[in-house]
This record gives C-alpha cells, sequence and structure tokens, in this order.
C-alpha cells in the first residue's frame, strides 16, 4: 500500500487521575478501529499543543483539563491503513480529580477505563512488539499508542515528573 506523501499530527493525551492511573478508550468509526488508544486527535491549523489537548479531552471525555505539558513525539507509520502521523504526546491533569470520563462522541470510542503504566506495558511485551502480536488474547493496541512505550520507553521531558509523581512509573 502507499503510504500518504505528507504525515499528519495527531495528539495523545494521558489524562492522569488521582490514583495514577490515566484514560484509555476502545476506539471504533475511524482508522484504528477495535484498538484501544488515549484521548485525542487531530492538530488543527493554527492551534498550540495546549489548546489541542484541552480541547480534544472536553470534546471525547467531557472532562476539564489542567497543567497540559508536552511529553515526547512518536513517528508513526501505519503501513495497512496507507498513513503516516506524527504524535505528539501530552499529559494532563483534570480540574476535578474525581472526574469521571463519560463517552461523550459514542461515534468514535465505545467505552473509557483507568489504567495503569505497568498495565500498559504489560499489553505491550504481550504483544511482543510493534510488528509481532503473538499474544491474540491481549489488547490490541493503537499503533501510536504502542510505539509511545516501543519508541519512547526511555522518554524525557518537561512532562516525566509529573509522570512519575502521579503514575508512579
Amino acid at each position: 500500500m502507499i503510504i500518504s506523501a505528507n504525515p499528519r499530527v495527531g495528539v495523545g493525551v494521558f489524562v492522569v487521575n488521582g490514583a495514577g492511573k490515566f484514560i484509555v478508550g476502545l476506539r471504533k468509526g475511524s482508522h484504528g478501529h477495535g484498538t484501544w488508544a488515549l484521548p485525542g486527535g487531530h492538530l488543527e491549523g493554527g492551534e498550540s499543543f495546549e489548546t489541542c489537548t484541552a480541547r480534544e479531552v472536553l470534546e471525547e471525555t467531557d472532562l476539564r483539563i489542567k497543567n497540559a505539558q508536552f511529553i515526547t513525539a512518536t513517528n508513526d507509520i501505519m503501513i495497512d491503513e496507507g498513513k503516516h502521523y506524527v504524535t505528539i504526546w501530552m499529559a494532563c491533569e483534570m480540574v476535578d480529580p474525581l472526574g469521571e470520563p463519560k463517552v461523550a462522541e459514542p461515534e468514535k470510542c465505545e467505552r473509557w477505563e483507568w489504567v495503569s503504566w505497568e498495565e500498559l506495558k504489560g499489553w505491550v511485551e504481550a504483544h511482543g512488539g510493534a510488528e509481532d502480536r503473538r499474544d491474540p488474547n491481549t489488547r490490541p493496541l493503537f499503533l501510536p499508542f504502542l510505539n509511545i512505550v516501543t519508541q519512547r520507553s526511555d522518554f524525557e521531558g518537561p512532562a516525566r515528573a509529573l509522570l512519575q509523581a502521579r503514575m508512579h512509573i
């Protein structure tokens, strides 16, 4: 399959709660259907990463966020779908630390769950990496979400302290 000539920019968001977990949702209705991913979407023209983060989280989960911070980026080439994305990874906290995500876009997400970094790493390990998905019983992960661990497992950045404090990683 031919890969699109111009990569698109996506934003993925770790929405962290007081228990050190973050939201993952089961995608539907678009590329990555049937896989688990973080809230997020496309960066719009002229939009900052922080504005996109707040907009996408509110649109998808009905949660208001604060302290949005850049973590890292991944290079996501989706060969089967002919797409190429650069994904900007952000972390944030909820304005209401006891808030619960709602399925605000039911055409795009089936449900939301809270998970830990250790659970995510376990899912990635069960996949055997981005290319070899050897365990058919594991949760299928959206390629960019899989890549945050396989490409950037040692990532550092301004939000690292937030993730370490909140998620105990």
